[in-house]
């Protein structure tokens, strides 16, 4: 599967994930193709930057209804928040806060099981919306695998949900830029701190919602920097949030960069333990769907491995190598040699389609779901 941006989409080319409207209404459903230059054009008014497409000879992955409700999800919700946002900007008043973030810690902050959780399509104008969506489904994902209080929970939701509104006020040209001159970058931050005030007026009774807005952001910008981070008495929310944010952002499909797989992003936070905490990292494996029974992984020496199952560390599954045909369980170090999973073979789906008869012939057994 690969992402193509919409300028070099041909006819014929499968859709590998559905496209709904913004009501949650089915428009284009996974597997269909494109039919011809008027499908096209029909695609590209929607204004999306790209969409996901099938390699040639690829079967349609597998996707549960769950999977189906996500997305719909996503659509839906995308829409409220779009429609909150602009109220507070217009009012300076929330009508529909608490109302979503309830809904999404219900969906997404109160199940034993981790979430299947993947990108949606994006359009610059659903952009910022769809970022603060899956950024607060993944803070009540977190919080709830961390224990944390239901208070502190409901504030990184919360805080998720608004915390790119000064953004909002950044012209797209300048937004969408590829690069920034230091005077624009003076004048997107000028913005976004106009935000956080406008916060400050509109939940005058949770000003914990603008407080934690602001910190997550200070401190990502003193890792732009390199500077020390301001830790001292940085609240749990603060930190959900720091993680949950960079982590949508960079496995999102992007205007100007590529979106990084959901483990090199994993491995980039764990390298950087002084500004994103390896409890909410932590936090983050544990919440996600990541590895599963049939995914193709580069190792740290360079080899291509087969996921076949999960271990308790997460960077060290059990795998069958491809050069070797051998089975190897990355958790014994005596084993394994202290290997880990660098990076995922795959583009930008976390569903994989595995052969389970065809690994029963060869003597591996993997529970099927």
């Amino acid at each position: 599967m690969q992402f193509i941006k919409v300028d070099s989409l041909k006819p014929g080319m499968r859709l590998a994930r559905p496209i709904f409207d913004k009501k949650g209404v089915l428009l284009y459903d996974r597997g269909k193709a494109i039919k011809d230059e008027q499908a096209i054009q029909n695609i590209q008014s929607f204004g999306l930057i790209g969409l996901f497409i099938l390699e040639a000879a690829e079967p349609v992955p597998p996707m549960t209804e769950k999977d189906r409700e996500f997305e719909r999800f996503q659509t839906v919700m995308s829409a409220q928040i779009k429609e909150e946002l602009d109220t507070i900007r217009r009012t300076k008043k929330s009508k529909l806060c608490d109302q979503i973030s309830a809904q999404i810690i219900s969906r997404y902050g109160n199940t034993p099981a981790k979430i299947n959780f993947f990108q949606s399509l994006r359009s610059k104008e659903d952009y910022i919306y769809k970022h603060s969506l899956n950024t607060a489904i993944l803070c009540a994902a977190m919080a709830h695998r961390m224990n944390l209080p239901l208070g502190m929970q409901r504030y990184a939701v919360m805080a998720a949900l608004v915390h790119d509104i000064g953004k909002l006020a950044v012209p797209p040209e300048l937004m969408y830029k590829s690069t920034h001159t230091p005077e624009e970058e003076e004048q997107i931050h000028s913005l976004e701190r106009q935000g956080y005030a406008l916060l400050n007026e509109t939940f005058i009774s949770d000003p914990q919602i603008a407080r934690i807005c602001k910190n997550a952001e200070r401190n990502l910008r003193l890792m732009e920097k390199k500077e020390p981070p301001i830790t001292e008495r940085m609240q749990a929310s603060t930190k959900v949030l720091m993680v949950a944010g960079v982590f949508d952002k960079c496995t999102a499909v992007r205007f100007t960069e590529s979106p990084m797989s959901e483990i090199s992003v994993i491995r980039k936070m764990m390298e950087k333990p002084a500004y994103y905490d390896p409890a909410v990292v932590r936090g983050l494996m544990n919440s996600i769907t990541l590895l599963t029974p049939g995914e193709s992984v580069e190792l740290t020496n360079g080899m291509k491995a087969l996921v076949i199952s999960q271990n308790e560390d997460l960077l060290r599954p059990t795998v069958l190598t491809f050069d070797s045909n051998r089975i190897v369980n990355l958790s014994n170090l005596a084993d394994s040699g202290g290997l880990e999973v660098k990076d995922i073979m795959k583009t930008m789906d976390n569903r994989h389609v595995m052969d389970h008869e065809r690994l029963g012939k060869m003597g591996i057994q993997v529970e099927e779901e």
